[in-house]
């Protein structure tokens, strides 16, 4: 029995670690002020007729702080690019040199710090609705087993430990980025 109680606390820290996971991804696209390369992850081009993420068609770098460079391998996907990046909707003005993308970014404003926190907090939301989720499930497939009602309690306070700990994690990866967005 208590093989099936492993298996159940193992499988709701893996949704659990996916949660975490997936709010790394989404806090690497909020900006704080200084570029970099998965500011553009979001970016798809129409590349021969298909939906393609950006990175598949050009090189993108950060030459500095305050810019990012894309250099798509072919030449006539400028204009695409171009396109693709305005209708991202990130608020950047790519300009177009003939050979390459060039995005300025602009030093954050107060009001947009402040936007971008609320975003930031809300993704951390979305993360610990998943991570409660996975606690919900875990004590439903626990309620389930054929067990005495003593394991059954202990089953559920490691899922609670379980479930407390990681919104623990997700209010300090929500600190660090908030601090990150706050310093100018």
């Amino acid at each position: 029995m208590n093989e099936e109680i492993q298996f159940i606390l193992d499988t709701t820290k893996e949704s659990m670690d996916a949660a975490i996971a997936h709010l790394e991804r989404e806090f690497g696209k909020i900006r704080a002020g200084k570029a970099s390369p998965a500011m553009l992850s979001s970016v798809i081009v129409e590349y021969y007729g298909s939906q393609t993420p950006l990175s598949q068609v050009a090189n993108i770098n950060t030459p500095d702080g305050r810019t990012i460079s894309v250099q798509p391998w072919e030449k006539a996907m400028l204009p695409e690019i171009e396109k693709a990046i305005m209708n991202a909707n990130l608020g950047f003005n790519p300009m177009n040199n003939g050979d390459l993308i060039i995005i300025n970014v602009p030093p954050l404003t107060e009001e947009r710090r402040i936007q971008l926190t609320k975003q930031a907090k809300a993704e951390a939301e979305h993360a610990k609705i998943g991570v409660r989720s996975a606690r919900q499930d875990a004590n439903k497939e626990i309620k389930d087993l054929d067990i005495s009602e003593d394991l059954q309690k202990n089953a559920e306070v490691d899922v609670q430990d379980l479930t407390d700990a990681y919104s623990k994690k997700i209010d300090d990866f929500l600190g660090v980025k908030e601090a990150e967005i706050m310093k100018v």
